[in-house]
């Protein structure tokens, strides 16, 4: 795993680096190649030069190891090294058994090599092992040239004759000359193509940043409208793509994208239309039912204190038509609150304690809901918060009969406030069952009620979450759930006040 992972970081990851990696892997590749073949190709001219060079030569230095005599040139003991090149090897084979073997060394003793000829010395002999000799002894006699390396010497290119008694002739030629100039092409090689490559990546890094700068612009526009919030109210997309040439990859990238970024402006724009317009119908609809709801109030009301005897049917009749007339009252209360919040109207600011709020809120849902252990976990010094004391009220009282209807009797809620940093954390925990994952996506939306029925035993209109989260952006601040059996928190942040 941690091989995988470490190529997996060295893996390139943007199109730049990937078409930059891979130019220059293809352009080691053929450097390489071309190396390669260049380096065989002058080892192969230098050895059948070598060749010929043994094919003129014969076995005239060789030859002269078999005989006696005090000739020019010759020697009993080192032979004819006339027009011999230093460095050439002879030995003289009888019956697969070498008998004389001998090499020029180019020092002065060789005939030729000073300003006269003289006898050489016995440093011109050489002393072969038995696997040079048998070396020597598996060379075709009269065929091709082949390659060995002595023991005594170096490599060798050999070639092998016939002599006049019916002994071998071997002639022989080095090839570390061979070897140092194809060490020597490969060091040039390897000096050129660094450079090659240096200056081919420096202009590639070039040239694909330059090519590839329509694609930058395309990511430019995208992430700019990645960043818009997209989520609510009027969202205008005045952002396009400058390039949109359909000849182009990058183009027709582009031309797609700003297609795509027209077709999203008008379904926002419409989207935004109907927000408005259902914002409108509540806003109107709960400010032209406050009137008719409180006359419904109002009469039952009034019914209720009507001196005479009342069948025991009306009365209840009349107390049910009271108690939902102010429910109903309430909920046409909380459409004109999100309406106006909705519409972006400004909350009184002023230096709200937090921590009185939190005691009378605590202590209302304590009478509310006595089955219930509540508790308090505040800091020694008051929190004070800028904001509209009721509206944050609201936000503390939502929270705590959210927990207090939707959990048993028995259950632990926990009230705390804290200070973190310049900003004020609020939490409502409660030990309850928890709620489910796909309703906890949408808790914060409108007429979202946790019992899943359209039962109003509990009391919930499915608004009190909405509320909370419409007033807590007013503030400027956030507004979190983390929910699991046994543990539900609802987690506010608000910013505090300005030092």
């Amino acid at each position: 795993m941690i091989g995988t992972a470490v190529i997996s970081r060295a893996v390139p990851r943007t199109i730049r680096a990937r078409l930059l990696a891979g130019l220059l892997a293809l352009l080691v590749l053929t450097c390489g190649g071309v190396g390669v073949a260049t380096t065989e190709a002058l080892r192969h001219f230098l050895v059948t030069r070598l060749d010929q060079q043994l094919s003129d030569t014969g076995g005239r230095y060789a030859a002269s190891l078999e005989h006696q005599g005090t000739g020019s040139g010759t020697t009993a003991r080192g032979g004819d090294t006339r027009a011999t090149a230093p460095g050439t090897f002879g030995a003289r084979m009888m019956n697969g058994v070498v008998t004389n073997a001998g090499v020029v060394d180019g020092d002065a003793d060789d005939p030729g090599v000073a300003a006269g000829s003289r006898p050489a010395d016995t440093d011109d002999l050489v002393k072969l092992t038995a696997a040079d000799q048998r070396a020597l002894a598996a060379l075709p006699v009269g065929g091709q040239a082949g390659s060995a390396r002595l023991s005594a010497l170096h490599s060798y290119r050999l070639r092998a004759i016939a002599g006049q008694d019916g002994d071998v002739l071997v002639t022989g030629l080095p090839l570390e000359p061979v070897e140092q100039t194809g060490h020597q092409l490969i060091m040039v090689e390897l000096i050129v193509f660094a450079v090659a490559l240096a200056a081919t990546g420096v202009a590639a890094a070039l040239w694909i940043r330059f090519s590839l700068r329509p694609l930058g612009r395309v990511v430019a526009a995208a992430e700019g409208v990645s960043a818009l919030p997209l989520a609510s109210g009027e969202v205008e997309l005045a952002v396009r793509v400058p390039d949109d040439d359909s000849r182009t990859e990058v183009g027709r990238v582009g031309a797609a994208l700003n297609r795509m970024l027209g077709h999203v402006e008008d379904a926002l724009a419409q989207r935004h239309t109907v927000e408005e317009r259902l914002r409108a119908f509540a806003a109107d609809a709960s400010h032209e039912l406050r009137t008719p709801v409180a006359t419904i109030r109002g009469h039952a009301e009034l019914a209720l204190r009507h001196p005479g005897p009342l069948p025991e049917p009306v009365r209840h009749s009349l107390t049910r038509i009271d108690a939902e007339s102010q429910r109903m009252g309430a909920i046409v209360e909380d459409l004109l609150l999100l309406a106006r919040l909705d519409a972006g109207r400004p909350l009184a600011t002023e230096e709200v304690d937090l921590t009185r709020v939190a005691l009378d809120c605590v202590a209302d849902a304590r009478a509310a809901g006595p089955g219930h252990r509540w508790r308090l976990d505040l800091p020694e010094e008051p929190v004070l918060v800028p904001g509209e004391t009721d509206r944050l009220r609201q936000v503390v009282a939502n929270l705590l009969a959210n927990a207090r209807t939707h959990t048993p009797d028995g259950t632990e809620v926990t009230l705390r406030l804290e200070q973190d940093g310049s900003r004020t954390r609020l939490t409502v925990t409660d030990t309850g069952p928890g709620i489910e994952p796909e309703l906890a996506a949408r808790v914060f939306e409108r007429f979202v009620r946790g019992d899943r029925s359209r039962s109003r035993a509990g009391g919930s209109t499915g608004l009190g979450l909405a509320i909370v989260r419409a007033v807590v952006t007013a503030h400027g601040g956030t507004v979190e759930l983390t929910s699991r059996p046994g543990s539900t928190a609802f987690t506010v942040l608000l910013p505090g006040l300005r030092q």
